[in-house]
């Protein structure tokens, strides 16, 4: 039990960081970071391109407590099924650090 709590503890400190994050990555902010990273070849905010539209990411997210971490992992690792057969490609951190994608993922949930 007391390891449930905390798991649920840290998955709301991580949401409610992810939350205030978001407020600070602005749209033109979040797009200069994804250009660099190279995420606006596969993704957009309001269509399907290659991978799905950031707002069907955040929609199949939405009220899930674990929602950034998980989302920051599969961005992480790659992999495919979620949205289709299209595989996503693993982005290490050499591609995207882990607090600008910590940025992105929560601007993310916000579309």
């Amino acid at each position: 039990m007391k390891r449930q709590l905390a798991m649920l503890a840290g998955a709301l400190a991580l949401a409610s960081a992810g939350a205030a994050s978001a407020q600070a990555l602005d749209d033109k902010k979040a797009d200069e970071l994804m250009k660099k990273a190279g995420c606006n070849a596969c993704h957009t905010v309001d269509k399907k391109l290659v991978g799905p539209a950031y707002k069907d990411v955040a929609a199949k997210h939405k009220g899930q407590a674990d929602a950034a971490q998980a989302l920051f992992e599969k961005v992480r690792k790659g992999g495919a099924g979620v949205y289709g057969q299209v595989p996503m490609p693993p982005n290490p951190a050499d591609k995207i650090s882990d607090g600008d994608l910590k940025l992105l993922v929560a601007w993310i949930l916000t579309k």
